[in-house]
Order: C-alpha cells, then sequence, then structure tokens
C-alpha cells in the first residue's frame, strides 16, 4: 500500500504537509499548484487505489459571464447562479462570485478551480490566459472552449427536435419557430442550437412554417418577436410553433392575443425552460423542463473529480430535458393524464 512517507518523498513536499492534504485539513493553506502536484503523485503512486476517493476541500471560482441587458427578465440565469450557490454551500467547496475576468485572474491564487456561468464578453485571448492561470475549470450553459475546459451543457437540440416530432405525431403539418440571438463564445455570435436543429428539420419539411429568430431573451423583445411571426405568416396560420423559451413565450402570447388568436385553439405552442413563468400565463405552457439541478450537480461532481484525481482531459455533458405538458398542447399519447 502506498504510504503518506512516499507521496512526499516523491513530490518533495512534508509528510505533514501530504497527510493533511489527503485527510482534508479545511486550515491547511497551499497553493493551487502545491495541492495538484501531490495530488499527481498520489494518483500515479495508485494510493487511491485501496482507498476511498474523499471529499474534496476547495476554494472554487463562480465566473457569471452573462450580459444582463441581453437577459433582461430572463429568471434562467440568475436561478442557475442560485443552485450552484446553494449546492457548494452543502458541499465542501467554497464558491465565490466574479462578474469580471480581470478580478477572478487578480485573485486567482486562492482559487482551486473555476465554474462560468455564460461566457459573454470573454475572447479567445481571454479563454487561454484563463486556462494558463487554471488547470480545472468547467462552462455552463455554453462549451467556448472544449480543448481547454470542461462544459455541461442542456440538450437543447434534441428538445427541438422532439418537439418537432412529437407535434406531427399529433397531426399538426405546418410548424413554425421563434427563437432569439445566440450566445457570444470567444467573441464570436454562434447561431443559437434550437435555431439550427429547427433549420435541418425544415429542410426536408414542404410545409416549414416561418422561423423568425432574432435579439435578446427577454419580454420585450418576445413581444415584438410575436408581431414579427404573426405578420410573416401573411393569411396561412401554423398549426403549431416551437418557442426557444419560456420567457419569449410571455411576449408571444400577449402577440397573439392582441388579434384574437388563441393558443391552443389557433395554433399549439411548446416552449423550452419550464421556468416559474410557465404555469402561470395564460394559458399555461407546456414546455422542456431543463434540470438545472443535475446539471449543477455534475459540476460539482466533476470539480471534485478532477482536483482528486488531477485530470486534464475536458469532459463535455449534454443533459436532456424532459416534457411538462400543460394546456398550450396536450399531445394525444399523454396516457390520459390531464395537463397541468
Amino acid at each position: 500500500m502506498v504510504t503518506i512517507k512516499e507521496i512526499a518523498h516523491r513530490s518533495g513536499f512534508s509528510q505533514a504537509t501530504v497527510s493533511r492534504l489527503l485527510n482534508n485539513d479545511s486550515t491547511l493553506s497551499v497553493t493551487t499548484q502545491t495541492r495538484n502536484t501531490i495530488l499527481a503523485v498520489a494518483t500515479d503512486l495508485g494510493y487511491w487505489k485501496d482507498r476511498p476517493h474523499p471529499r474534496v476541500t476547495a476554494n472554487i471560482a463562480l465566473l457569471y459571464q452573462v450580459n444582463p441587458t441581453e437577459h433582461l427578465d430572463d429568471v434562467y440565469f440568475t436561478s442557475l447562479r442560485d443552485e450552484l450557490e446553494q449546492q457548494f454551500s452543502a458541499s465542501d467547496m467554497k464558491l465565490k462570485v466574479f462578474t469580471n475576468l480581470s478580478d477572478l485572474l487578480d485573485h486567482s491564487s486562492s482559487f482551486q478551480a473555476f465554474v462560468s456561468v455564460g461566457s459573454e464578453g470573454l475572447s479567445e485571448d481571454d479563454l487561454y490566459k484563463l486556462h494558463s492561470y487554471f488547470e480545472h475549470g468547467i462552462f455552463l450553459e455554453v462549451n467556448p472552449a472544449p480543448h481547454l475546459f470542461d462544459s455541461i451543457q442542456p440538450n437543447l437540440a434534441l428538445a427541438v427536435d422532439d418537439a418537432y416530432h412529437l407535434l406531427k405525431m399529433n397531426g399538426q403539418e405546418r410548424i413554425g419557430f421563434i427563437g432569439g440571438w445566440g450566445e457570444s463564445v470567444a467573441g464570436h455570435t454562434v447561431t443559437d442550437p434550437r435555431e439550427v436543429i429547427f433549420h435541418h428539420l425544415m429542410n426536408n419539411d414542404p410545409l416549414a412554417g416561418p422561423i423568425i429568430a432574432s435579439g435578446p431573451f427577454n419580454i420585450p423583445n418576445s413581444y415584438q418577436l410575436g408581431k414579427k411571426f404573426l405578420a410573416s405568416c401573411q393569411s396561412s396560420l401554423p398549426d403549431a410553433v416551437i418557442v426557444a423559451s419560456d420567457t419569449l413565450s410571455v411576449g408571444v402570447l400577449q402577440a397573439f392575443n392582441e388579434v384574437n388568436i388563441l393558443v391552443p385553439r389557433d395554433i399549439k405552442l411548446i416552449s423550452i425552460n419550464d421556468s416559474a413563468v410557465a404555469r402561470y400565463v395564460s394559458p399555461p405552457l407546456t414546455t422542456y423542463r431543463i434540470d438545472q439541478a443535475e446539471m449543477c450537480h455534475l459540476a460539482l461532481t466533476i470539480l471534485q473529480d478532477s482536483l482528486t484525481r488531477n485530470q486534464h482531459v475536458p469532459l463535455h455533458i449534454a443533459v436532456n430535458t424532459q416534457l411538462v405538458v400543460r394546456k398550450s398542447f396536450v399531445p394525444k399519447n399523454s396516457g390520459g393524464k390531464r395537463p397541468l
């Protein structure tokens, strides 16, 4: 069995430091480099082979890179941040929030890893600079540097694909789409994956409905998107519309109601997110639930494992969504259940 003495000899640190680190002494203060060196040596020598991996005590930086203007009224990102803070507070990993990369880098020596919500404003140079300070990091919602860091994202493309085929199976022939701008990744705005997959689906559909996707994911813009969608339909309203988020659905419903187009009487609607607002608009939204708790749990688990094993191969995880049936669209095969 590998001993503390062997690890201390190989790593060049005292037995006391090695012992305290491997036993998660919360009063031990060492640099990130020291921690990573000791853990790497312990892993190489097979220290964990006959022992359970410990819960990691570490300081983690939360980089919150979300444009508040573009996501005005969208509670999705704030609830994701709240869920992260809640789960980390219940673990041995302490979380401190930064909203500016420069501030984070100025205090980088106090942290062993980072987790980032979004990547708004981060250039490619910023991402490489971040990697020069942190070997371990994970992005939620986006995947701006797959060769450098881990990522966890909801499988939004699969949600749209599932919604499209579910509507088709239920007799909705002509289907439209309403969405917004994609995220800014490494200084470039990328097309939202929900819009990308819908375009792909429409390539082989002779009854393709209108695709309206522009502007931020907020309520004022969603109202304008709803009006543009109706204008593009002219006299032929689609049977159904897939809306990229619950926040966008709020303004879309308002635009529809103003001209006496009622959901689901005149057009069926499926949304994505299952935020709190989905239950309280009229009609309540059938929507795909994004499991933020599971995403945050995975982030915590991956960071714990990375720090313990000192892993450097990035992982990329897509978390599937789950359909929640309410009144904006009730599938025929809903098992006889009443919509929520």
